[in-house]
């Protein structure tokens, strides 16, 4: 849904009338994201057995932090491996943006996606397309990022920050963690579109700008990369788009797959999206075990984060952001094996689900924390014995995104 503006109510009446309407439906207090005609950002942690999910309407969803992340790939001929790195590292940058942690709530997250610099792309639209809006629903990411080829072009970054920093339904609260992050190889000025001026759209709307440049550090810097990071607040990086991300295997890998493939069975698809969404969830596992050494890891720990949703399509995630009663999906609408279920049977039928994918997520965890201080471990030991990896797409993102959310009121 559309996100309005407070200056949207600024009549005295219709601020009356907004208060007492939302004080008639909602608790003191308690107003939401969704109240106001914005997409629901928070997931609410279910505790182990016995799990309670509210199954009734009227009960608005805690608002909490966002993390809002706009891509800006360039998919020029040039860049087959920036896109390979973005297909296979994605996973790895949603764990460290779900690690996050503004007063002790583990923020929502979305993501939207650009491509630039193709010559599949009119040029009326200076080669920019936006291949998906801010979303949370992230196997969409991860199917588009997929679907991304390469293709000739004119690489014009001004075009493309312009349209993410006017085209997307960005936050409008200050607490929320707003940044665009724009790849690629050519110089930063080409194009009709002045990042001078593309740049200041986004700032003046607490749009933080990182760039990184595909080729030598110093290159980026006569060809006005870092001048756009500048421009931005944000950060400058240079990565080798022909370099593989260091993958340590851990002793916890396995295990760890092997968990992350149970938490589909836990998924409870109903209504339209059911079918294609089931579909799309193991298609995406599949990408990243095809994608990289390692790709596959850092899925399966990703779909034990809170910022995992596909409530679009699964009804617990639904239930679990409170969209929903059971008492009002029809009939038609549910997995056959519910279909002849009284409501208190559904109700137990999902808590017990409920109840396992929290088990699982918490087994994750526990692994997670373990491969993680098996990975640091052998890290220092290959920097002690002097190796230098080049920094690829994930290390450039992930060092930035860290600092600027630190400094934006966030724990990691």
């Amino acid at each position: 849904m559309k996100r309005y503006p407070v200056s949207t109510f600024r009549a005295p009446f219709c601020s009356l009338l907004v208060a007492a309407c939302f004080a008639t439906a909602f608790e003191p207090h308690a107003f939401s994201r969704e109240a106001a005609g914005c997409k629901p950002p928070v997931s609410i942690a279910i505790e182990p057995p016995p799990v309670e999910i509210s199954l009734r309407p009227g009960d608005p969803v805690q608002q909490g932090p966002v993390v809002q992340l706009a891509i800006l790939l360039d998919t020029s001929s040039s860049m087959d491996g920036l896109i390979a790195q973005a297909k296979s590292q994605i996973w790895t940058i949603v764990n460290t943006l779900a690690g996050l942690k503004r007063d002790g709530i583990t923020p929502s997250l979305e993501v939207a996606l650009f491509e630039y610099g193709n010559n599949g792309i009119h040029a009326g639209e200076q080669f920019v397309r936006q291949v998906l809006p801010l979303t949370r629903d992230l196997d969409e990411v991860s199917s588009r990022l997929f679907a991304l080829s390469t293709n000739g072009g004119d690489e014009y970054c001004g075009a493309a920050i312009s349209k993410a920093a006017t085209g997307l339904q960005w936050s409008q609260r200050k607490e929320d963690f707003r940044v665009i992050v724009i790849a690629g190889n050519e110089p930063f000025t080409q194009g009709p579109t002045d990042f001078k001026l593309s740049i200041p759209a986004a700032t003046n709307a607490g749009i933080v700008v990182n760039t990184i440049f595909c080729g030598d550090a110093k290159e980026g810097v006569l060809t006005g990369w870092k001048d756009g990071a500048n421009l931005g607040g944000g950060h400058y990086s240079s990565i080798d788009t022909n370099a593989a991300a260091v993958h340590i295997d851990s002793p916890h890998d396995a295990e760890i797959n092997t968990k992350g493939a149970k938490l589909n069975e836990t998924y409870l698809g109903y209504g339209a999206l059911a079918s294609e969404g089931a579909a799309k969830q193991m298609s995406e596992d599949q990408n990243a075990a095809a994608a990289a050494p390692g790709a596959s890891v850092q899925r399966s720990m990703a779909k034990a984060k809170s910022v995992y949703s596909n409530s679009r399509w699964d009804l617990l995630d639904n239930l679990k952001e409170k969209k929903l009663a059971i008492e009002d999906v029809k009939e038609s609408e549910l997995p056959e094996n519910m279909k002849k279920m009284s409501v208190p049977q559904r109700k137990e039928y999902i808590r017990t689900l409920a109840s396992s994918r929290e088990q699982l997520q918490k087994e994750i965890g526990v692994l997670q924390r373990q491969r993680e201080q098996f990975v640091a471990a052998k890290r220092a030991e290959m920097e002690a014995a002097g190796a230098k990896p080049a920094k690829t797409l994930e290390d450039a993102m992930i060092s930035s995104l860290k600092a600027q959310a630190k400094a934006k009121g966030y724990d990691s």
